[in-house]
């Protein structure tokens, strides 16, 4: 008998707390120069390293060239709004930043550092990430709550001169927009037609909301449902000052759903064709009897984390052409982990002062592109963590844009670009399975 997600899910926590016991950690700081002697710390510290340091102090842009700041970013967070968890503090969101980082520097050669902040205040979290500013190359903020995450982020991006990106918001936006091109493609529709149903006003789906009208999607052939139901501007939850405490729920409240609709779930599904799930950890949240409702080849997002709004079979069995979760146990997994290695590779490389929605979509397009030459089908929409080059194609194609768009410290081609993305992840790739090899990281 086949075993169930939910088995599955079971099995994964289990095994999660026994390798993290075994590890006490997934991530360590690791020298990247050669040490012959103990000579050589006069070197690269004390008295050599007085050279450097004066060396910036006259020209600041120098750090880039003569330390890892070009390499580096901040996963930063306040632990409000973790996985599907909720707001469990920074201490207990610290091993989901950790795995991030993992990620990072695995997938796309970054060197990546968890900041687990103790504060829940946005102008303390803006203050915490401006002052990190001169160590670090980019900003990944990630697991905060709704509707400060958006606050933070807009005012970040407009005082930093590097690239800052909450990874709830663009990331899942980003692999969210790849995903639905190439099964728009399966299923020959075009994106100006498509109706869709956005289940959840999260950060996630706001962002995803909004890449979507910037790619060619109508927004008015969409609807949106909170836990309250379909959104409309005159709903009473509107009602006075609380339409600007939701100011980024009101405004998709505004855009979509112009006959103002009524109902929740089971209504915003009826007579769509696409649904974008990124709500509360199901099942049951979607029931197989609204996909029955939805038109013919209809596409599935349901991304909620740990446990999908609706398990993949289920929604098959009641209709739905192309189905994808968050999960890497099932197909289509619509995870930004295929999203951000690649695009921080890609920025960082040339030194990017920010990432504009302009390099969201190219980024889009390069893991679409990348997943039709290897062959779309129901089952594959999008391309996995395994396929590297993929991640160093996302770079280049961001990398060459950001230049593009004359936002970049440095110019290079794309060979160049290809050259260094494809030999930052080898040898992070490379660096892990040897200290396997030799047993100093010690096997699960």
């Amino acid at each position: 008998m086949e075993e169930s997600g939910l088995e599955r899910t079971k099995k994964l926590r289990e095994e999660a707390m026994r390798r993290h016991l075994l590890y006490r950690g997934k991530m360590q700081v690791m020298p990247m120069c050669s040490i012959k002697e103990l000579n050589d710390f006069s070197v690269y510290y004390t008295p050599g390293v007085a050279a450097p340091c004066q060396e910036i102090e006259k020209t600041k842009e120098k750090v880039n060239e003569l330390t890892n700041k070009w390499n580096t970013v901040a996963v930063v967070s306040d632990g409000t709004r973790v996985l599907g968890l909720g707001n469990i503090g920074p201490e207990a969101g610290l091993p989901v930043m950790e795995g991030k980082a993992l990620l990072f520097k695995y997938l796309g050669g970054v060197d990546a550092f968890p900041i687990c902040l103790d504060t829940k205040k946005p102008d303390e979290i803006i203050q915490a990430v401006k002052w990190l500013q001169p160590s670090f190359g980019g900003i990944n903020l990630e697991d905060i709550s709704n509707p400060k995450c958006f606050y933070i982020l807009d005012a970040l991006k407009e005082k930093m001169d590097i690239p800052v990106w909450h990874d709830d918001q663009q990331g899942t936006a980003v692999v969210t927009l790849a995903s639905l091109m190439n099964a728009l493609k399966l299923v020959d529709k075009k994106m100006k037609d498509v109706s869709i149903a956005i289940i959840g006003t999260g950060a996630a789906n706001i962002a995803i909301s909004r890449l979507l009208f910037v790619a060619g999607i109508n927004p008015k052939n969409c609807l949106a449902v909170d836990s309250k139901g379909i959104l409309y501007p005159t709903r009473e939850d509107f009602f006075g000052n609380k339409k600007y405490k939701y100011a980024e729920k009101f405004n998709l409240s505004k855009i979509t759903n112009p006959e103002k609709k009524k109902g929740k779930i089971a209504e915003a599904l009826d007579g769509a064709d696409i649904c974008i799930a990124l709500s509360k950890s199901g099942p049951g949240v979607i029931k197989p009897k609204w996909i029955k409702t939805m038109n013919n080849d209809a596409i599935v997002f349901a991304c909620a984390n740990p446990i999908p709004e609706i398990w993949p079979e289920e929604a098959k069995k009641a209709g739905a052409k192309i189905v994808a979760t968050g999960r890497s146990d099932f197909p289509n997994q619509t995870n930004n982990s295929v999203v951000f290695p690649g695009l921080f590779r890609g920025v960082l490389d040339v030194q990017a002062k920010t990432i504009t929605d302009t390099m969201c979509i190219i980024a889009a397009e390069s893991l679409a592109k990348f997943a039709r030459k290897n062959g779309i089908n129901e089952n594959y929409i999008i391309p996995t963590m395994e396929e590297t080059d993929a991640f160093i194609e996302e770079a280049v194609a961001v990398g060459m844009q950001a230049q593009k768009e004359g936002l970049t410290k440095l110019k290079l081609n794309r060979s160049q670009l290809h050259k260094k993305a494809k030999t930052m992840i080898f040898n992070a790739q490379e660096s892990v399975k040897l200290l396997m090899k030799k047993k100093l990281i010690p096997n699960y």
